[in-house]
């Protein structure tokens, strides 16, 4: 990133997604100075992105100079530029010589797209594996779950494999729209949790699978107040089972309360889940755009 003549003192990077985006100012030592997170994600800022992210750095507190590195959403085609994917065969150490220049002290990370057979796409946690290659991550399979969960094969600096699974959005859609949405109101059960996880080992079509969940719940086998965490269980499981073939240790980065559910799920399959701090990992990437 080559910002201005001088090397920056600091920068601040933004994890924008659809619906949220996170801020993290760090120093040229990749130390995080400041940290910010608000509803400002990619629908409610466009289309005026670069005054959203000047009001960004008033609330932090920041000068409007501030080199800003923006990853995620921000560069789709909804977004404030579309950037174009880079090829999985890019190493994830070219992020920094990739950005797009999209203002003055603005620049946008580019998301990878696989190719082929199976193709498939990211944007914002290219960033995420960079930091986690920074931290020491080494070749294995890493799972970044979230609205649109990643299962990312990392060998020797680079993406080699990307398998994306609908869990995140799927949950909350069935649980606002559909015969199934009555039924999802109920608290957390880890005994249901760990029940819908089993469900998932039968390989039923996964419309089938999420019909069964109603059928249980009308039929009496399962009460409703079950059927949320059954239904979580379930959509979570299904990762796993198609991911059955990956190693016997998988890293994760998400927030807590994904881990401890990603956690159970891994235990159930035989797989040891290492977690990684979603923050650090972000900040020890930002930390590479300084070199």
């Amino acid at each position: 990133m080559n910002t201005s003549a001088s090397t920056p003192t600091h920068v601040l990077g933004i994890d924008w997604g659809t619906s949220n985006r996170r801020a993290y100012l760090i120093d040229s030592n990749g130390a995080c100075a400041a940290r910010h997170a608000d509803d400002q994600g990619m629908l409610a800022a466009r289309p005026h992105f670069a005054q959203s992210i000047d009001d960004l750095l008033a609330a932090m507190d920041l000068p409007l100079d501030t080199p800003v590195i923006a990853s995620g959403m921000v560069g789709s085609a909804q977004g404030w530029h579309e950037v174009p994917y880079l090829d999985t065969s890019v190493p994830l150490r070219e992020l920094p010589n990739r950005l797009l220049r999209a203002a003055p002290n603005r620049f946008i990370v580019p998301g990878y797209c696989q190719r082929g057979a199976e193709v498939d796409v990211m944007r914002g946690e290219e960033t995420q594996l960079l930091g986690a290659l920074a931290l020491g991550q080494g070749d294995g399979w890493v799972v970044l779950p979230g609205t649109h969960s990643k299962w990312v094969l990392l060998r020797d600096g680079a993406i080699e494999q990307i398998r994306t699974f609908m869990t995140g959005e799927l949950f909350a859609t069935l649980g606002a729209h559909g015969t199934l949405a009555p039924l999802l109101g109920g608290p957390e059960n880890a005994d249901a949790f760990a029940a819908g996880i089993e469900a998932a080992r039968l390989r039923a079509p996964l419309s089938n699978a999420l019909f069964r969940v109603r059928a249980r719940v009308v039929s009496g086998a399962m009460p409703a107040a079950d059927a949320r965490s059954f239904l979580s269980g379930l959509l979570i499981g299904t990762e796993f089972v198609a991911a059955q073939d990956v190693s016997s240790s998988v890293a994760s980065i998400c927030s807590p309360a994904l881990q401890q559910h990603y956690a159970v799920a891994a235990a159930q399959f035989g797989i040891a889940l290492q977690g990684l701090d979603p923050d650090r990992v972000y900040c020890a990437a930002l930390a590479r755009f300084f070199d």
